[in-house]
């Protein structure tokens, strides 16, 4: 638990009668290349520490960097998915601040030259249609990755030591930076998190990054100010972190309208700063005062030559771009039978992908819809995490689906069958064959089980055979709770209607 002090909030509400909140966002996409931006080391999640590094991504002297080409690939089309214009000639640039995780104590980034610029994502909230204006798509590298060690925060400040790995350092990094975005008053969490619940569907359509924010691969800064409501100005903005889920994203905005408004109502002033979020407090604290473009103090990149991709290349990746998200969901609910109110929430849950490879995986809509907005959705808002981050594929949960068709378990049954895969216990029929959940099919055992439910109650047993046929609920679920919840509650009423017809 982190030991954040929490600064006066103004709530929500209050906050929007006095400020009007203006957006601008951020997002950090690590591409899934196979090497390294600037060198061949591999770029695979969860290996060893330090063990996907070499001179030139450890900055040694005389490395030279390459530029990778499947990257600039997914860089353009990123940008063209993104309605961008693709700069004809672009290059990198030395971004110089000290990083301790980053070996060169420089960052190989684009400034005022990105390969992708001008552009635009529709984004949907609540039945309307917001247009979010993208300033710029550029390239970079990731840094390393620091673990400060013996605090209580997991942050440098109180930890006795800290690591650093340098697997991380020079993985393709795309920025995709909003232009500001004003207007959205009471709406504006729920706009970010549309925008990049949207924009994350967009790189997944592409297959240039796996998107998986709670491993990092993608990662959101939020940029917020608030000026006096009908001013039409803009004031000074804080940059929340590495934000790192959709319900996170959601949660800084508002939380930071509620800060900013209470500093500015007591006579303060914001620091222009960078905040770190903190998801088990959903507080943000202060992190370090931003710093302005000029004090990274850029200049070209002396090692690469410029990026100049001809127009063939660009019109040949314009023409094989997929399906635009909108068009895409518009079709995906006609061909599901969705009302617009299922697609809305099914969309508004970051949802939409995962019913659509259940689906393919064999589920039927409606019950892919069910598993994933019900079920799934309960057990990740409890564990504060989006419904991607829940360690259960779209895959198992069709197949769960499959073993009720198939008359192996019952809708109560699978939720323990879900608990078991959700807890690491196996594929789904291994958690049925391990927990023993399989339906009793067996005509005896459950004959023995209703003729001990009737002769536990002779009353309900007379009124079903004077024709009140309703009352076998009550012997059902006594057979029920004697089976445990797994004989076949249809083959039992049909037993006991069969049994008490006389």
């Amino acid at each position: 638990m982190s030991t954040t002090t929490r600064e006066a909030v103004l709530s929500f509400e209050d906050a929007l009668e006095k400020f009007d909140p203006t957006l601008g966002l951020e997002v950090h996409v690590e591409l899934n290349t196979n090497s390294k931006m600037f060198c061949p080391c591999p770029t695979e999640f969860g290996a060893e520490p330090n063990t996907q590094v070499c001179p030139t991504c450890l900055g040694l002297p005389g490395a030279m960097p390459v530029v990778n080409r499947t990257a600039v690939e997914s860089a353009m089309r990123i940008g063209l998915a993104l309605n961008c214009s693709i700069a004809e000639w672009c290059r990198f640039a030395r971004k110089n601040y000290f990083y301790p995780d980053m070996p060169k104590n420089f960052q190989t980034s684009q400034y005022d030259e990105p390969i992708a610029f001008d552009g635009y994502l529709d984004v949907d909230v609540d039945g309307e249609v917001v247009r979010v204006e993208i300033e710029r798509a550029h390239m970079e590298e990731d840094t390393g990755k620091s673990l400060h060690v013996g605090g209580a925060t997991g942050r440098i400040h109180g930890a006795d030591h800290s690591l650093v790995d340098y697997n991380r350092a020079g993985i393709p990094l795309i920025e995709i930076v909003t232009k500001t975005i004003p207007g959205t008053r009471e709406k504006a969490p729920l706009v970010a998190k549309a925008y990049v619940a949207q924009l994350r569907d967009v790189l997944l359509g592409l297959g240039v990054s796996d998107v998986r924010m709670e491993q990092g691969s993608l990662r959101c800064d939020v940029n917020l100010s608030l000026a006096p409501a009908g001013s039409g100005s803009l004031g000074t903005r804080t940059e929340t972190k590495n934000v790192n889920s959709l319900r996170s994203v959601e949660r800084a905005v508002r939380y930071e309208i509620g800060r900013h408004a209470a500093v500015l109502s007591s006579g303060g002033s914001i620091l222009q700063e960078t905040r770190h979020w903190h998801e088990d407090t959903g507080v943000t604290t202060s992190g370090r005062e931003k710093s302005d473009a000029e004090d990274y103090r850029y200049f070209p990149e002396p090692d690469l030559v410029p990026v100049a991709p001809s127009r063939e290349w660009v019109e040949e990746l314009r023409a094989a771009l997929p399906e635009p998200p909108r068009e895409r969901r518009a079709r995906l609910q006609q061909d599901w039978g969705f009302s617009e109110l299922e697609m809305r929430d099914t969309v508004g849950a970051g949802a939409l992908g995962l019913v659509e490879e259940t689906i393919a995986a064999g589920a039927s809509p409606a019950t892919a819809r069910k598993w994933w907005l019900s079920e799934l959705a309960r057990r990740a808002n409890e564990q504060g995490v989006d419904l991607a981050g829940l360690p259960v594929t779209p895959a198992q949960v069709a197949r769960v689906q499959a073993l009720v068709d198939e008359g192996r378990i019952n809708d109560k049954l699978a939720r323990q069958v879900l608990d078991g895969v959700l807890a690491g216990e196996g594929t789904p029929d291994e958690v049925v064959e391990s927990r023993g959940l399989a339906v009793v099919s067996d005509e005896g055992e459950l004959s023995a089980a209703v003729d001990r439910a009737i002769a536990a109650n002779p009353d309900v047993a007379d009124k079903i055979r004077d024709g009140k046929v309703a009352a076998a609920g009550a012997l059902i679920g006594a057979v029920m709770k004697e089976m445990r919840g797994q004989a076949d509650a249809g083959r039992v009423r049909e037993l006991i209607l069969a049994k008490l017809s006389a």
